[in-house]
């Protein structure tokens, strides 16, 4: 392992290659966070359904979040800068052709490739800290890639919104080109490579393949269960494949001689807490981000930019408690800045339950910004938890599985909520949808359709202007009425996860010592054995 550089210009060094480091991670997060204001152009350009968008979005977290841990293992083997450098290489190479889709298919093979890059970068670039860091300028790095990461999510929809009635959506993908030129030259510049010298070189392909069939099978059912019907034939055998696959994946894992994933990790209690909180406040922002994109171009009215704009209060609370939560994890350990985020967190969301189509932006804005606050608590110490806290030899499949919990929670967080967004929202507007006398295929057509979208206008263009102007302002109601429900849903799924958190992770028993509750000590060298 690299030894931490002390003296001045080295101190210099080492923040020029996080920055570096950190603006790889941030066109990842911005990747995942700025397509949301561009989705309802995307759905007139192609006139596509909610349903497509959906895996316009999703494509991209679900290939990063089925691939992280296998290619954390390679950084591992390889070297984790130059996992790093390749990931930026291909980021770039494959936004190409998300740039020249001629269609939503070819958005969304464009945009799983993209996934690809960004399973490569996110592991690799958490686990270039440990080596470069330690003590609390390792807390104070991990806080750094934090901050870029919500960053990332949070800004992404303001500057897509920007870039997007500017330029075009297509150029959310042309800026990675220039974007990741810099940061590879930097890297290779500033960046001490570093792996795990002792890796066996075998990759555990089956469990590979195991866990991107079982991610892949559930996010599928998720997505096109609204549309089918969860009891579709096929959306039941996918469930059913996502439970046999994953039981299959532990058992791969436990009997294989270089597992792609050492299941020790998981007896860390501390680990399974910081990865339990990290996929719910994943879940929850990349859920709640694209509901409330739509529901303010849709619903509301606004533009990609507006639209973007009034999301930001969010990175205000981010990056106003981000600072107070490494505080709180230096001192008292990462369990209760954790706990206090997701408790805030979920307030936040339960004043999104009472949203209306009268609610103001103020209103709004009070909300994300609360939820700010809690996601801002959380983000450092679980981060510094889930990484700079275990084992330095497995610190890049522990950085693989933390980040495939960001990835696929964000993931489920839009599958799940766009799920019962619409099952309210068809509910809620069935009954005039149903006696306006439409067509049973045009009534199909408007329950798929994103609100306001050509699809949905193509379906109602036969009816008269004022039955026509009737329904919209009913899905535009009901849409509204289900977001706010979505919201409160999910205020009460987030805390009976800060429950789970709590008891999975345990006290830290002398905030100063060496020896956590964990099992490990400082930078994850092992004390004892892991409980």
């Amino acid at each position: 392992m690299n030894e931490p550089l002390t003296n001045g210009p080295a101190v210099v060094h080492r923040w020029v290659s996080l920055a570096a480091i950190c603006t790889a991670a941030g066109m990842v997060w911005l990747a995942f966070g700025d397509l949301g204001v561009a989705l309802p152009q995307i759905a007139n350009e192609f006139s596509t359904s909610l349903s497509n968008l959906q895996w316009v979005n999703n494509a991209f977290s679900l290939v990063t979040g089925a691939f992280v841990i296998a290619l954390g293992k390679f950084a591992d083997l390889f070297g984790r800068r130059r996992m790093l450098q390749l990931g930026i290489l291909l980021l770039a190479l494959f936004s190409v052709p998300a740039a020249l889709a001629p269609d939503v298919r070819w958005l969304v093979i464009g945009r799983a490739l993209m996934g690809v890059g960004a399973a490569l970068i996110l592991p690799a670039s958490l686990a270039l800290i440990p080596p470069e860091f330690s003590g609390k300028a390792e807390t104070a790095a991990f806080g750094v890639w934090q901050a870029v990461a919500w960053g990332g999510l949070s800004i992404g929809p303001a500057i897509s919104g920007v870039i997007t009635v500017g330029l075009g959506w297509r150029w959310l993908f042309w800026i990675n080109l220039p974007l990741a030129a810099l940061t590879f030259v930097v890297v290779q510049a500033t960046t001490p490579e570093s792996r795990d010298e002792k890796a066996t070189r075998t990759i555990d392909w089956l469990g590979l393949v195991a866990i991107v069939l079982a991610a892949f099978a559930l996010l599928y059912a998720l997505t096109e269960g609204p549309s089918v019907g969860w009891g579709d034939p096929l959306i039941v055998a996918l469930f059913a494949a996502t439970v046999a696959l994953s039981v299959g994946w532990w058992f791969i894992e436990r009997r294989a001689r270089a597992p792609l994933v050492d299941l020790r990790l998981f007896r860390i209690r501390a680990y399974n807490g910081a990865l339990t909180a990290n996929l719910t406040m994943n879940f929850t922002f990349a859920g709640l981000s694209f509901l409330l994109v739509l529901w303010l171009e849709n619903a509301r009215g606004y533009s990609a930019v507006e639209a973007g704009v009034l999301m930001l209060p969010a990175t205000v609370g981010v990056f106003l408690c981000i600072p107070l939560g490494g505080r709180l994890d230096n001192r008292w350990g990462g369990r209760l800045p954790s706990v206090m985020g997701l408790v805030v967190a979920s307030t936040g969301l339960f004043i999104l339950g009472f949203l209306g189509t009268r609610s103001s932006t103020a209103y709004l804005a009070v909300a994300l910004i609360v939820i700010g606050l809690g996601l801002g608590l959380v983000s450092t110490p679980v981060a510094n938890t889930a990484v700079g806290e275990v084992p330095i030899e497995l610190a890049g499949a522990a950085a693989g599985v933390f980040k495939m919990s960001s990835m696929l929670g964000g993931a489920l967080g839009v599958a799940v909520l766009t799920a019962i967004a619409r099952a309210f929202t068809t509910q809620e507007a069935a009954s005039v949808v149903e006696a306006s006398g439409l067509t049973q295929a045009q009534i199909s057509q408007v329950r798929r359709a994103l609100v306001n979208s050509s699809s949905f206008r193509e379906a109602i263009a036969s009816l008269p202007a004022d039955l026509r102007h009737t329904v919209v302002q009913a899905a535009i109601d009901a849409f509204s009425s289900g977001v706010a429900d979505t919201m409160a849903i999910t205020a009460f799924l987030a805390l009976v996860a800060t429950v789970a958190v709590f008891f999975l992770w345990p006290r830290r028993r002398d905030a100063a010592g060496p020896d956590r509750a964990d099992g490990t000590g400082p930078r994850g060298t092992s004390q004892q054995a892991p409980r």
